[in-house]
């Protein structure tokens, strides 16, 4: 049986993939263009930014990918728990920093549904 969760996971994070792309574009990486930080920061916080962007459209097609077929991926649950982890300091800065960060509100839920979808298909083979 193929995994709803792991389905709907691989979806979240191919939409948030495109929100980062075209959003981040628009609220994040152009102010930083007019900035007044030094070319140096500006040219590793551009990389940085770009890495992310490929690591979450590739963990996109890696999720589509285990949700669609019948083959169970070890990599899904450090997928999962990697997500959850990388929500928490958009919490934390959010609360330390009087801001709202939302970017939690997408990864978070991205590897839960991956935890939940594999226990439930462990549970499906036993």
């Amino acid at each position: 049986m193929k995994s709803i969760y792991i389905k709907a996971a691989g979806i979240i994070n191919l939409l948030t993939s495109f929100i980062h792309l075209v959003g981040g574009q628009i609220t994040l990486v152009n102010p930083l263009h007019n900035s007044n930080l030094e070319i140096q920061q500006k040219a590793e916080w551009i990389s940085a930014w770009h890495i992310i962007t490929i690591l979450l459209f590739y963990t996109s097609y890696l999720l589509l990918r285990a949700g669609f077929t019948d083959t169970f991926k070890d990599y899904l649950k450090p997928i999962g728990i990697l997500y959850i982890l990388i929500g928490i300091p958009f919490i934390l800065s959010s609360i330390f920093y009087s801001v709202f960060a939302p970017q939690w509100i997408l990864l978070m839920p991205v590897g839960f549904l991956l935890i939940v979808g594999i226990r439930k298909r462990k549970i499906d083979y036993l």
